[in-house]
């Protein structure tokens, strides 16, 4: 059999670890991959964005939204720069970053070759889980294997490797010596400690109002947390990750504002594949004065916050264990009875339909919505308030940017998460100020034929921004107000689907329009926000901040 090229053999490690899709920017540094892609065109499908960032956040929409691993490839120097939001944000997701690289002998030397940039290796280091070079065309099999064994194993996050340009094009080992001499190897897990399960289940058994607290890393135990849930009769809290891990019409799944007025009284706390974000630094001051249970594969998160019982492990597994150790035990369940459930949750909905307009603009996306549909928010008045305010049934239909609340990646990350997702509705509900960081891909979104339904809500102004420099710095409002384009224009000009509310139309009967007309392709919908007119969500989101 011929030797093929480096970037063949790549492109056929991919393959044969189940990518089907790779989102990128061609440059002078990949030519030689994207001619792999070429000839490879009919196993692996290329989704080409408009900027390096959007390739990122497509391809953390589409490892977000299904667990599994989006890649991504872009040119060195200023594309891994303009990417590197994007990776930070891919920190609860699997997703492979491909970059070249300029010639190997000028790496390090500090010539000023075309993109270069001083460590290129070591920044993505910095901002990834693992990053290598492909030095020579022999170590294909195992960097790329290395990669897909990181990104399985331990805590969701990205990964990165780079390639020289002239490695690209060498001839290497063909594709069937690899897989003949070189297995995939197996991702670590670590041991369940059989002690730790058995506390566990016992200080559960001795609660009498435990709170589970879940984020993105239990999507995996769903079924687990929802059995021990019903079990102990006992609330499951979720922010943005872990939403819909306990779907939200369960008297068991909480959001952040329902599960807020029951943390007090909470006797025992168990974290599953979570930060903590919530108790310790949105409902109390970054100290925990709770007992609490937690499980996390990544040991870091352990010695950064103190448990009881720290479980390093799996959360499915750990969870699977703990659910067996509780069955002989009879759980004391004191007051922690659905009634109690059901009526706290009644009264924080009926405290959050204060916050208007946005309360009501998302029951009505929600009405209309599919219940498998997927939202993706963005960092907006209507983002804010989705965390709490749009009912989520199942796991990864919430799609947000996590703690690096970075405004811009909403329309991106959608269009990654509709590719990865043809037959479910996506929908993408944007600010004015973050949809210009990103508008330039409603050009991808009509070529590739990507059928999302973007909701704009135009308040002309960073709404936040404004918002905080009229409360906190005395009216000086400043560099918060904008100046924008004809949206429907501008969108029309792409080739998309329009529709304005308030002009015949009220938004109801947009979005039902807009449900109808992506069965065909994009759609795109302006709603005009008065500026200011928001009810805050912040009351809600950071209670310690508002004095409750």
């Amino acid at each position: 059999m011929n030797p093929i090229t480096t970037a063949d053999s790549i492109i056929e490690n991919l393959i044969a670890q189940g990518v089907d899709t790779i989102f990128g920017i061609p440059g002078a540094q990949t030519y030689h991959l994207f001619d792999s892609l070429y000839r490879y065109r009919d196993k692996i499908k290329l989704v080409v964005a408009r900027h390096e960032q959007a390739a990122g956040y497509m391809a953390y929409g589409y490892a977000r939204s299904t667990g599994k691993i989006g890649v991504f490839c872009v040119v060195p120097g200023p594309g891994v720069l303009n990417a590197t939001a994007a990776l930070c944000t891919a920190h609860n997701a699997r997703v492979l970053c491909l970059t070249g690289q300029i010639p190997s002998q000028h790496i390090g030397i500090g010539h000023g070759m075309l993109h270069e940039l001083s460590d290129q290796l070591g920044i993505l280091r910095k901002l990834s889980k693992w990053a290598e070079r492909i030095a020579t065309p022999n170590d294909v099999n195992w960097v790329m294997d290395t990669a897909f064994n990181k990104l399985r194993e331990g805590r969701s996050a990205p990964v990165c490797v780079e390639v020289p340009l002239d490695i690209l094009g060498q001839p290497g080992l063909p594709q069937s010596d690899r897989l003949a001499t070189q297995p995939f190897t197996t991702p670590f897990t670590p041991a369940l400690i059989e002690q730790q399960i058995t506390t566990a289940a016992n200080m559960l058994a001795e609660s009498s109002r435990p709170l589970f607290m879940v984020g993105s890393g239990a999507i995996d135990a769903a079924y687990e947390i929802n059995q021990i849930a019903e079990r102990l009769q006992c609330p499951v809290v979720a922010f943005r990750g872990g939403r819909g891990i306990v779907s939200d019409d369960s008297p068991y799944g909480f959001t952040c504002a329902e599960g807020y007025d029951l943390f007090d009284e909470c006797d025992l706390l168990v974290g599953i594949g979570t930060r903590l974000e919530l108790p310790m630094f949105r409902w109390q001051q970054g100290k925990l004065d709770k007992p609490l249970i937690r499980i996390d594969i990544d040991p870091t998160q352990h010695s950064r916050q103190l448990a009881d019982i720290a479980i390093e492990a799996d959360a499915k597994q750990a969870a699977a264990a703990l659910l067996t150790a509780l069955e002989p035990i009879t759980p004391n369940l004191g007051g922690a009875a659905p009634l109690r459930l059901i009526k706290a949750k009644r009264d924080t909905q009926a405290a959050i339909d204060k916050v208007q307009p946005q309360m009501d603009y998302l029951k009505i996306v929600r009405k209309a919505l599919p219940d498998d549909a997927i939202l993706v928010e963005e960092i907006s008045q209507m983002g804010f308030a989705s965390w709490f305010g749009f009912p989520v049934y199942q796991p990864r239909q919430l799609i947000s940017c996590g703690y690096q609340g970075n405004l811009g990646h909403g329309l991106q990350t959608a269009l990654g998460v509709k590719v990865a997702n043809p037959d479910k509705v996506v929908c993408s509900i944007v600010g004015d100020g973050g949809l210009m960081f990103g508008i330039q891909e409603l050009a991808t979104a009509a070529q590739f034929n990507i059928p999302v339904i973007v909701v704009l809500f135009n308040n002309n102004c960073f709404g936040n921004v404004r918002r905080d420099q009229q409360t906190l710095f005395d009216n000086r409002v400043y560099a918060s107000e904008l100046k924008n384009p004809d949206f429907i224009k501008l969108a029309q000009g792409f080739g998309i689907e329009t529709l304005r509310v308030g002009e015949g139309i009220d938004f109801e009967d947009a979005f039902s329009k807009a449900l109808e007309a992506s069965k065909k392709g994009p759609v795109f919908i302006e709603v005009p926000v008065e500026r200011g007119s928001e009810v805050s969500a912040w009351e809600f989101l950071q209670p310690a901040g508002y004095g409750k």
